[in-house]
């Protein structure tokens, strides 16, 4: 059911940008936060498939300064209201493309969570309704909007470790064990049905909604598509790569627990574009210590290392440190500027949907898709368990009719990515 185009209002000088949240969760609590801060900026419009979560985020706007925003409990009405400039999505990844193309045909600028997509179909999608419709589309990797990530990728341009052969994304992120749960009646005030959306129709079970429905492969893509997108994308900005790598093979399985999460826990990738530069992502939920200088934040370690022919640079949340020579002596250390790193991406984003232009966005969705596809061209691998081919050209799998079914997914009628966005 795709929402007919329809034309933004013109926005003065001095007009406000009204922006509707879709999905007000924890993370869409952050979004409502975040642009109430914004004075460029008004959350004219909360939505979500659960009422009590609507009623929370309302609770969150009142005690701003702000007008009380509209309610609705169907993104498709959002669409419709032709007051709202752009729509924030921290919804459920199984949401993100849909949500997107739907909202860009409506004639709204999109600022959507990562990953971008859940599958690798619906990425490219995104790209050719982003540009078809002339939209701005801000994928939410905010590392790519703070100044020591872009100082630290600055530095490795410039040859500061000399030649990068190798990088590494780290996820040592505890998570966990979710149990087990048996389905039950769907509580009042959720639309169940709507919160599957494209997804399979399932029963209702709490460990399917909220938080954990990054565990399931209908709705999530594991810690490598939660957590890990984020140090997939700066892998990718540190080396220079616009295109997917060639081969990619991924490991690991979910140790120790036994409970119903599908996703792994413990995930190793290796990707290799044929150009002679290696990349590893290292997804660990279980307790473990640091690497390569990095830090360990609550019992986690999240970021990159990049290794080079002279030395090597550690970056994460906190900052970046380069270490040179045999001995690894340390040349730097660079501290990360405290920010709201959300919205400050925010405010990029609300910066282009005025300049119109795509190539203002930090993290346009050009860039967003390619560290979501990635992932994709990794969980494949892992499911698979084999070594996966990439054609650029063709965007197929080599000789590999499995991964073919895999790009994309059998979507449940009415909530279908078009062919034709």
């Amino acid at each position: 059911m795709a929402v007919g185009a329809q034309a933004n209002r013109i926005l003065g000088a001095n007009d406000r940008i009204h922006v509707a949240v879709i999905g007000l969760g924890g993370r869409g609590g952050n979004h409502v936060d975040s642009y109430l801060g914004i004075e460029t900026c008004r959350v004219a419009a909360l939505c979500d498939v659960n009422q009590a979560a609507i009623e929370k985020a309302q609770a969150r706007v009142q005690r701003s300064a702000q007008e009380a925003p509209k309610s609705y409990d169907d993104m498709r009405k959002v669409f419709e209201d032709k007051t709202i400039d752009a729509v924030s999505f921290a919804t459920p990844n199984h949401w993100h493309a849909l949500g997107s193309i739907w909202a860009m045909q409506a004639g709204k600028d999109v600022y959507c969570e990562k990953p971008a997509s859940h599958n690798l179909f619906e990425g490219f999608q995104m790209i050719a309704a982003a540009r078809k419709h002339g939209r701005m589309l801000q994928i939410g990797s905010q590392s790519r909007s703070e100044e020591h990530f872009q100082k630290a990728v600055q530095l490795l341009n410039e040859g500061i470790i000399g030649k990068v052969y190798m990088a590494k994304g780290l996820c040592f992120k505890v998570r966990r064990s979710i149990g087990r749960k048996p389905d039950e009646p769907t509580p009042p005030g959720v639309d169940w049905s709507q919160f599957l959306g494209p997804a399979p129709m399932r029963p209702f079970n709490e460990l399917r909604f909220r938080y954990n429905w990054h565990w399931f492969w209908d709705t999530g893509n594991g810690d490598l598509g939660n957590q890990g997108v984020h140090q997939t994308d700066i892998l990718l900005w540190g080396l220079g790569k616009t295109t997917l790598p060639k081969h990619t093979v991924s490991t690991g399985g979910k140790l120790v627990y036994d409970d119903d999460q599908e996703t792994p826990n413990t995930q190793m990738c290796a990707y290799d574009w044929g150009d002679g530069v290696q990349a590893q992502f290292e997804v660990r939920g279980l307790p473990t210590g640091p690497e390569g200088g990095l830090s360990a934040r609550g019992g986690n370690t999240v970021g990159n290392i990049f290794f080079g022919s002279e030395g090597w640079l550690s970056l994460d949340g906190g900052g970046f440190q380069v270490y040179k020579g045999v001995r690894g002596e340390k040349i730097m250390d660079v501290p990360a500027t405290r920010v709201n790193d959300t919205q400050v991406h925010m405010r990029n984003f609300l910066d282009a949907v005025r300049s119109r232009r795509h190539q203002d966005l930090n993290a346009d969705i050009e860039i967003g898709m390619r560290a979501a596809a990635i992932v994709h061209q990794a969980n494949i691998s892992y499911r698979l368990g084999r070594k996966v081919t990439w054609d650029e050209a063709t965007r197929k799998f080599v000789g590999d009719s499995e991964a073919n079914r895999m790009i994309s997914r059998d979507y449940r009628k009415p909530y279908v990515v078009p062919e034709n966005v």
